[in-house]
């Protein structure tokens, strides 16, 4: 079993869980910024796991992971196997006016690269999986919040999960790539008056008096904060206690960080499946979990043909 890598965050520990050593590739640009990759090993005949986190240099990112992963193909690999803990482009997994899915031509390109096996974190929609030709497997006195009707089925797992209740917010912001903006929604939606927040049309209500609760938002990708920011102070006008928000991937670009400081949330917990260690200098409240442990037992299993659906069954409430 070979493990190479690309721009790997050191944060990703499962290698030494797993034992094994990084096999030898060497990866870099050359003058006129072009990739190239030369493995220093034979991988003929192996089951090869190619890491890689994408970097703030996404494109480059993922040509060192197309051109590696054929080099793997070409040198006669029996399996490779990518494993991206965050899937670029995800975001862009829907049509929006003259421009293209980018997810769908992203996952095309890697699949039509070599990839036989893909690992990855929460990916941003479930239907992402129909992109691709290859196999991916993917407190008590609290309540889980959707920060907006597109977030209810993740939260409402994870109410589920934990027996917690569950609370949407409706009414959040339309931004530049919202269906209204794209001509879809008919008849047009009306604005409400007297909104609490200038970002949210969300209705003044009287706060009804209830014990403190401790809430807590989820979402797969944490990138711009204003969002949650904002549905931070409303949680807060209606009564919450402390505030948490969990996401899968913490991009956190720009003035994420400062927002989230100065902001009524309480803290912020992301996984490591991108490097973000710059913006916790800045912000104290930016919590990291560990993934390698789930991402190593994902590769051991994959290399000894046994079942990934335990993983997602036997994952205690502790872990």
């Amino acid at each position: 079993m070979d493990h190479t890598k690309g721009g790997l965050n050191r944060g990703l520990s499962f290698l030494l869980r797993l034992g094994v050593e990084l096999g030898k590739v060497q990866v870099y640009q050359e003058a006129n910024r072009e990739t190239r990759v030369q493995i220093q090993e034979s991988v003929r005949g192996k089951d090869v796991f190619v890491i890689q986190t994408m970097s703030k240099d996404v494109n480059t990112t993922i040509m060192e992971m197309l051109i590696l992963v054929y080099a793997c193909r070409t040198s006669c690999a029996r399996s490779i196997t990518g494993v991206l803990p965050y899937f670029p482009y995800s975001k862009q997994c829907k049509m929006r006016k003259r421009g293209s899915i980018v997810t769908k031509l992203v996952a095309s390109m890697m699949c039509k690269a070599g990839l036989t096996h893909l690992i990855t974190m929460d990916l941003h929609q479930k239907e992402i999986q129909g992109f691709f030709n290859i196999p991916i497997p993917d407190y008590r006195n609290a309540v889980i919040v959707a920060k907006s009707p597109a977030s209810a089925k993740r939260a409402q797992s994870f109410a589920e999960r934990l027996r917690l209740g569950l609370v949407v917010i409706h009414g959040e912001a339309q931004d530049a790539e919202s269906d209204q903006v794209d001509g879809r929604h008919s008849p047009p939606t009306v604005k409400t008056t007297g909104a609490i927040h200038p970002s949210m049309d969300i209705p003044l209500l009287i706060p009804k008096e209830k014990p403190p609760i401790t809430v807590v938002g989820d979402d797969d990708i944490i990138d711009d904060v204003d969002s949650f920011v904002a549905a931070a102070e409303t949680l807060k006008e209606r009564g919450a206690y402390k505030i948490f928000v969990m996401a899968t991937h913490g991009i956190l670009s720009s003035d994420a960080p400062r927002l989230i400081e100065e902001s009524a949330i309480d803290e912020v917990v992301v996984t490591n499946t991108i490097p973000h260690e710059p913006q916790k200098l800045q912000c104290s409240k930016i919590k990291t979990v560990d993934i390698s442990m789930i991402l190593s037992e994902a590769i051991r299993r994959i290399h000894n043909g046994e079942s990934m659906s335990y993983l997602f069954r036997n994952i205690g409430v502790d872990d």
